[in-house]
């Protein structure tokens, strides 16, 4: 694992001073990778986008499962798909916060969280529109197929600004 490039000076190499060149640079590269939380990451775009997810699956969860129900299949299946899509954005807000991405680089995490964004949100949409189709007009399921179709649109959003960003990385990388 590659953790950055470092530059120590021996005293045999340098023929000078050896210990203030290598503390000050193990303190410059150490400092940003001393820090646990990214405290920019909570008020990036990004940031705010998986909370407004999470907010919005997690009221679709409550709204549904606080209402009678007249389909159990239907509204299971929305709850499952709502909850499994609320523990996956947190897990990867924790990831981003923490900067878990730095230390395991054996996973491509922006191609993970795009994969998750692309199958998350098609089993959502098709839980929404079963939800939608199934809720007889009872607000409590109405409230909660709205909520799943924000979502949706909230993760297809999320999945626009990944793949542009891609793109853009990929093509003034050449």
């Amino acid at each position: 694992m590659s953790h950055g490039a470092r530059v120590i000076r021996t005293g045999v190499s340098s023929g000078g001073s050896t210990a203030p060149p290598a503390a000050t640079a193990a303190s410059s590269s150490a400092g940003s990778d001393a820090e646990l939380v990214d405290g920019a990451y909570f008020r990036s775009c990004a940031g705010m986008l998986k909370v407004a997810q999470m907010i919005s699956l997690l009221i679709g969860f409550i709204s549904v499962h606080n209402s009678s129900w007249t389909n159990y299949s239907a509204y299971s299946y929305f709850q499952i798909v709502t909850m499994c899509d609320l523990v996956m954005i947190l897990f990867f807000y924790v990831i981003h916060i923490f900067r878990v991405y730095r230390k395991l680089t054996c996973v491509s995490w922006p191609l993970a969280e795009f994969l998750h964004y692309l199958i998350g949100t098609i089993l959502l949409l098709i839980a929404s529109i079963v939800a939608a189709s199934k809720s007889y007009n009872l607000t409590g399921l109405v409230a909660g197929a709205t909520f799943g179709f924000l979502a949706t649109i909230l993760c297809i959003l999320s999945i626009w600004s990944s793949y542009k960003v891609s793109c853009i990385t990929q093509s003034t990388s050449k």
